[in-house]
């Protein structure tokens, strides 16, 4: 089932790419035509490009793994960032800070001193320092936010990148290669897709292009969280169903202890009328025994 329609690609102008003097010639298999001096994306390819994509996308986040979306160009800043979120996955679209994948310890201690600024402006250490000390920390503090955005949520490694333009994300993409961690990108006319493991020949500059490619991918990411959860809830019951059937023989050697129990008690009851009856019958015998004995 395809994700995306040829229609809904041509209409959000995917199909448009850089001047042909601009061309990367790696990009030369999914280039349909040339027209006025401009390079046309072959939209056929680029449907098939998406499904491949967004099945990749959905397995990552069915095993509840993070994918990092990277856009820090001004079009596609707010739709990343809109789409990212509505997924619960992290994003930057401020600025790439080298070494954020191949230096990540460096980061995690960027983001460990922001949550200490949090929890002095939490606890009251605050009203302890002075304005000048106060206006330097709030301005660190912004600057932290502002660089780190959403990664300051990454406990660890993303196991997937998903980039908007790898010509000005290059250095995001040479880290993630360096790591062996796999990239998404939309790639246009002027890109190499080489170093793309998983490249969108598209338009990487029109906001209503972008939209359409994130919306599919985004959908796909959806999907396999909500699999996740399916799964998880599944095995859960069946866990739970386990813990019964394997409870269910003690519970029954358990009622057959209870129900042997009353009757171990009432057998010497039994017995004992028995014992006390026999002198009572012996009693007699000794009396008759006597006179005739005189």
């Amino acid at each position: 089932m395809s994700r995306t329609t040829f229609d809904q690609l041509l209409q959000a102008g995917c199909h448009f790419g850089h001047l042909k003097r601009k061309w990367n010639p790696a990009m030369a298999p999914y280039i349909f035509m040339e027209r006025n001096g401009i390079h046309i994306i072959d939209l056929h390819k680029t449907v098939a490009k998406i499904d491949e994509a967004a099945e990749a996308l959905k397995g990552i986040a069915k095993q509840g793994k993070k994918i990092l979306f990277v856009a820090t160009k001004k079009q596609a800043k707010d739709i990343v960032a809109e789409k990212a979120a509505s997924v619960n996955m992290p994003y930057v679209i401020e600025r790439w800070a080298g070494g954020t994948l191949t230096n990540f310890p460096t980061i995690r201690k960027a983001v460990k001193k922001m949550t200490t600024i949090d929890k002095m402006m939490n606890d009251g250490t605050f009203s302890n320092l002075s304005k000048r000390e106060l206006l330097q920390i709030s301005r660190q503090r912004t600057k932290l936010e502002k660089n780190l955005g959403s990664i300051a949520e990454l406990n660890r490694l993303p196991s997937a990148l998903f980039v908007i333009d790898v010509v000005k994300e290059h250095i995001a993409v040479k880290e993630a290669n360096r790591l062996g961690i796999p990239v998404f990108a939309i790639v246009d006319t002027n890109a190499d897709p080489r170093p793309i493991d998983y490249a969108i020949p598209a338009n990487d500059d029109a906001k209503d292009s972008i939209e359409v490619i994130l919306n599919a991918v985004c959908d796909a990411i959806s999907e396999g969280l909500e699999e996740r959860k399916v799964e998880k809830a599944d095995e859960k019951a069946a866990a739970e169903q386990a813990e019964e059937a394997a409870d269910k023989p003690r519970r029954a050697r358990r009622a057959r202890k209870a129900d042997e129990a009353p009757q171990a008690e009432e057998a010497p009851a039994a017995e004992a009328p028995k014992a006390e009856a026999a002198p009572a019958e012996e009693a007699p015998k000794a009396e008759e025994a006597a006179p005739a004995a005189e």
